[in-house]
C-alpha cells in the first residue's frame, strides 16, 4: 500500500468498524439505515461537500426480505391439500394462491420488479450524495462512486454453516441442500394444486380424457394415494424458506463487508481528491452516492436514476459500484446481473481487469464474474444509460459471513479495503485517459 493513502485507508475501516459495531444491522428503510446515511452526510460536510438526501418509499419485504411468505403459503397448501381430496373445489383458491406466489417470486423477487410493492408495508428511506468539481466549477463527466448503506436479513441457513467453517464444502452443501429442497417442495405443491384446479374444471367440463385420467388412469391414482405424504414433505421443506430469512431484525447482518466496506472506499476516494486537488481528473465531477434499500431489490439506486432521468447528472456518466470488499482473495469485477439480463460496461471491465493484472492482484474467481442470483446497483444504472460495473472482493459462493450477523470487520483486514482503495483510484485514472482519447460529450457546466 502506497504510505501516503494509508491515513485514507485507516478511516475507511474505522468507518466499517462503525457502521457495523456501533450502529449495527441497517435494514432497508430501518432506524440504523437512516442512522448511517446521516452519519455518512456529515463526513461529507466534514470536508466541505454539501450532501443531499432524496428520501423514497421503499416495501422492504416486497423481494428478497419476504421469501418466508413464499414458505408459509407452502404450508398452508400442504395441510389444505388433505382437505381437498375430499372437497376438489377446493383446489381453486389453492391454485390462485399458489399461481399469485409463483408470479410474485418472478416478478419481485427474481426480476426485481416493483409492481407488488403497492401490497406491502411501506417504509421510508433515502439517498445520500455529495459531489466535487474542477476550481472552474466546469466539467464534462462525471464519475459515480457509489456503495449501499443497508444490510439484508440473516440468512440462517447461511449462518448455519458456520460450523463447518473450517470445511466450506460442507457448508455449501448443507446452505445449499436446505434451500433446494425448500423450493422444490414449494414449486412441487403449488403447480399440483394449480394441477389439480385444471384437471377439476376440465372433468366437470366434461372432456373424456380428463374423466379417464382422473377415474382410471392407474398412474393418476398412485400418484392421489402418494399424496397422502407428500404434503407432510412439502411442508417440512417449507418451514426451511420460512427459516431463510431471520424475522428478528436485532439478528440482521452486521454489514462489515456488504457494504459498509463499499460506502467507506466510495467516500475516502472523494475525500482523497478533496483534499488533493491536483490530482482530481481533468474536468471530471466526482459523486459520492450512498444508496438505500439495495437488499429490498435495488431500490435506491431505482430511485436515483428514475429522480434524474433526463438530467446532466446521468449524461456521460460513469459508475463504480463497490460492493463488499473484503475477501483478498477474490478481487474481481462484476460484470453481469444474470437475472436482471444486464449486462454491464465493457471499457470498465477492461480497466478494472488491467488494474488487477498492473496490481498483480491474483484472485481465485480469475478477477471477473457473473452475479448468479439476485441483483446489484449497476443494473439501474445501467438501464438508465450509465457505463457501470460493481466492483468486489468477495467470495462468491454462499458463506457464513455473508449476509448473517457474522458479516463483521475482525474477519477481514484493513490492507484488503487498502487494495481496493488503489483499484478504484487506478481506474479513476483509466476513465480520465479514455476520456481524453475519445474526446468530451456530456454536460459543459453545473
Amino acid at each position: 500500500m502506497n504510505e501516503d493513502n494509508k491515513k485514507y485507508v485507516d478511516e475507511a475501516y474505522e468507518i466499517i468498524r462503525h457502521a457495523s459495531l456501533d450502529i449495527g444491522s441497517r435494514l432497508p428503510g430501518s432506524e440504523n439505515e437512516r442512522k448511517f446515511a446521516n452519519y455518512m452526510g456529515d463526513k461529507l460536510r466534514e470536508i466541505g461537500i454539501n450532501p443531499v438526501k432524496e428520501v423514497f418509499s421503499v416495501s422492504p419485504r416486497s423481494s428478497i426480505g419476504g421469501i418466508p411468505y413464499a414458505g408459509w403459503a407452502g404450508v398452508i397448501l400442504s395441510v389444505a391439500s388433505y382437505f381437498a381430496q375430499d372437497n376438489p373445489y377446493l383446489w381453486y383458491p389453492m391454485a390462485a394462491l399458489g399461481l399469485i406466489v409463483i408470479i410474485w417470486l418472478i416478478a419481485s423477487v427474481f426480476l426485481y420488479s416493483t409492481c407488488f410493492d403497492m401490497f406491502f408495508k411501506q417504509k421510508i428511506s433515502q439517498n445520500v450524495y455529495g459531489e466535487i468539481t474542477p476550481e472552474d466549477g466546469e466539467y464534462d463527466y462525471t464519475i459515480i462512486l457509489s456503495g449501499h448503506t443497508d444490510t439484508s436479513w440473516n440468512w440462517k441457513h447461511s449462518e448455519h454453516a458456520y460450523k463447518y467453517k473450517d470445511k466450506p464444502i460442507l457448508g455449501i452443501i448443507t446452505t445449499y441442500g436446505k434451500v433446494g429442497f425448500g423450493a422444490i417442495c414449494y414449486f412441487f405443491i403449488a403447480l399440483t394444486s394449480i394441477f389439480m384446479a385444471v384437471l377439476q374444471t376440465m372433468v366437470m367440463l366434461g372432456n373424456q380424457n380428463a374423466m379417464i385420467l382422473y377415474r382410471y388412469n392407474p398412474g393418476f391414482q398412485n400418484f392421489r394415494f402418494a399424496m397422502y405424504f407428500l404434503p407432510i414433505i412439502c411442508a417440512i421443506g417449507c418451514f426451511f424458506v420460512i427459516m431463510w430469512n431471520d424475522g428478528d431484525e436485532k439478528n440482521a447482518s452486521k454489514g462489515a463487508m456488504d457494504n459498509a466496506s463499499g460506502i467507506a472506499l466510495s467516500y475516502e476516494v472523494i475525500k482523497y481528491f478533496k483534499e488533493n486537488p491536483d490530482k482530481l481528473p481533468e474536468r471530471c465531477r466526482i459523486i459520492d452516492l450512498n444508496c438505500g434499500s439495495e437488499e429490498a431489490g435495488l431500490r435506491g439506486s431505482m430511485a436515483f436514476t428514475s429522480q434524474h432521468k433526463g438530467e446532466p447528472i446521468l449524461e456521460n456518466a460513469w459508475n463504480i459500484n463497490s460492493d463488499s470488499v473484503a475477501d483478498k482473495d477474490y478481487f474481481e469485477v462484476v460484470i453481469k446481473d444474470d437475472w436482471q439480463f444486464t449486462r454491464f460496461d465493457t471499457d470498465l471491465e477492461k480497466m478494472f481487469k488491467d488494474t488487477f493484472e498492473e496490481m498483480e492482484i491474483e484472485s481465485k474467481t480469475g478477477g471477473c464474474i457473473h452475479n448468479p442470483v439476485g441483483g446489484c446497483d449497476s443494473t439501474p444504472m445501467t438501464k438508465a444509460g450509465i457505463k457501470s460495473v460493481t466492483f468486489a472482493a468477495q467470495n462468491p459462493i454462499l458463506t457464513w459471513y455473508y449476509h448473517t450477523f457474522r458479516d463483521l470487520p475482525d474477519r477481514f483486514e484493513a490492507e484488503t479495503v487498502g487494495t481496493g482503495f488503489e483499484v478504484i483510484l487506478s481506474v479513476i485514472n483509466k476513465i480520465s485517459e479514455f476520456q481524453k482519447e475519445n474526446g468530451y460529450n456530456g454536460p459543459q457546466k453545473k
